[in-house]
């Protein structure tokens, strides 16, 4: 639970038998999620966050959304959408009760087109699925987050997922050519194209990515589609400490190199799952680079080797190579492992997801150790050194700690802030981070996103309570 309970709005209608039966003849009975029990799992994500929502919809088709929608503003109750709920800023956590919208069973992928290099699937498509389904016309959909197993293709485009492929392959929104839609008024819309380009009227489409389900409901998504590569070979190097680690990561890609995937674990993590590394050492290392080259057979061996070369001029203790199929997977196992044996064993856990400029990496992470020291907390860095993209968990023993560790994360966050970051870069803002937004956006730009919410949602039904501190108008019942 949040720690602090999320009061009921006086200004939201509560679901009575009249409205929920309505609700009931507008989807059909078999959409509908009401026993409690039944129910829990959709009111929390993967954060710490949870609400109790007091009813569950289960549609399979647009048309059950757009008249839920148009329920939801004659009756003024709140709608959550929520794809698989593995986000980790509780953009899906129903803090005003009423309905959560789960795209789950919208999950056909209903084209892969060769042809055209294109795939057209519904939100709850799980994102491997899709990848694989491109794999067998052989063509690749290169976003990864590193949830791709078990995340939604809807939830990705709502926070503009990337993962370990955005270093050369950019993120969920590069690949969204077109989607449809359900506005929070019931319209049914499409935006975007089918093709390499187009500027015909404002890019709505892309606009809605990222907007984590506060404008409208996706209900279908055209997705741009690559060759896949041909061969692709993983290197792993262990190096004395983290800053030498990114140091190596600037050299290689000034080097011209760029690599389809680029990570990085520091000590604490290496202490963590280092037992799982088939290399003598890895727990003592100071940090680890996880790295992997893809194309042409002949081309990817001569630079892998020369990335290698490279890490070892930056004071990499060892460098080997995983070309197998086996000895990748297993690397990215062990990578996986990170977070949950973290979250395992911490009382207080608190994911972050930061983005400094790549430049600038070595010198923010040589600022982590006295950070930890000052707020007494710890501090598991790791994540997508190639683009960035740097995952702090913050984690503490002692739940008396809670107020020190947030007052140790505003600092942090600062800190990005000042060094030309940002404070999210596929987490999303959702409740976890709404508090931090004045931080990084001007008050004016705040005003303009405000505005454009009341445009596409002027009875602020849809997914309310997320991204900003309060939505004006609605000041007097917004909990957090």
């Amino acid at each position: 639970m949040y720690p602090e309970a999320f009061p009921a709005s006086k200004q939201y209608q509560p679901l009575n038998e009249s409205i929920v039966d309505q609700i009931r003849q507008a989807v059909g009975e078999d959409a509908l999620i009401s026993d409690p029990e039944r129910m829990q799992p959709f009111g929390q994500d993967a954060s710490e966050l949870s609400a109790a929502p007091e009813l569950v919809v289960e549609v399979t088709e647009a048309a059950q959304i757009q008249a839920l929608l148009r329920l939801a503003n004659q009756h003024h109750f709140p709608v959550t959408p929520r794809g698989l709920g593995t986000g980790l800023a509780g953009g899906a956590v129903p803090v005003y009760g009423g309905v959560v919208l789960s795209l789950a069973r919208m999950n056909r992928i209903l084209k892969v087109d060769e042809r055209n290099f294109l795939a057209l699937v519904e939100p709850g498509v799980i994102t491997l699925d899709l990848q694989r389904a491109a794999l067998e016309k052989g063509l690749f959909y290169p976003p990864d987050p590193a949830s791709l197993d078990t995340c939604s293709i809807g939830g990705n485009a709502a926070t503009n997922a990337g993962g370990p492929s955005c270093v050369k392959y950019g993120s969920t929104r590069d690949y969204v050519l077109g989607l449809e839609a359900v506005l929070p008024n019931g319209a049914l819309i499409r935006a975007g194209v089918l093709t390499r380009k187009g500027v015909v009227g404002y890019d709505l489409a892309h606009l809605l990515v990222g907007s984590e389900g506060t404008l409208a409901v996706i209900t279908k998504l055209f997705l741009k589609l690559i060759p896949r590569p041909p061969a692709v070979t993983t290197l792993v190097a262990m190096f004395v400490d983290l800053v030498a680690a990114m140091r190596a990561v600037r050299a290689i890609l000034l080097g011209g190199h760029v690599p389809c995937a680029l990570e990085f674990l520091d000590c604490h993590c290496l202490r963590l799952v280092g037992d799982l590394l088939p290399f003598a050492g890895a727990r003592e290392a100071g940090a680890f680079l996880l790295l992997e080259v893809d194309g042409a057979a002949d081309v990817i061996q001569r630079q892998v080797e020369a990335v290698g070369a490279i890490c070892l001029e930056n004071e990499a203790v060892e460098v080997l190579l995983a070309p197998d199929a086996e000895k990748r997977a297993r690397m990215w196992q062990v990578r996986k492992q990170v977070s949950l044996r973290i979250e395992e064993q911490a009382v207080i856990y608190i994911p972050e997801d930061v983005v400094l400029p790549l430049a600038l990496i070595a010198d923010f992470v040589d600022k982590l150790a006295d950070l930890e020291q000052r707020y007494q907390m710890t501090i598991y860095a790791f994540g997508h050194a190639g683009d960035g993209n740097i995952h702090l968990n913050i984690v503490s023993t002692n739940l008396e700690d809670r107020q020190r560790v947030e007052e140790g994360i505003e600092e942090i966050l600062g800190l990005v802030l000042r060094m030309g970051g940002t404070i999210s870069g596929e987490h999303g803002i959702g409740i976890a981070k709404k508090r931090f937004l004045p931080l990084e956006l001007s008050e004016e730009s705040i005003q303009l996103q405000r505005a454009i919410k009341r445009v596409f949602d002027p009875n602020y039904i849809l997914n309310p309570g997320k991204v900003f501190h309060s939505l004006e108008g609605m000041d007097r019942c917004c909990p957090v």
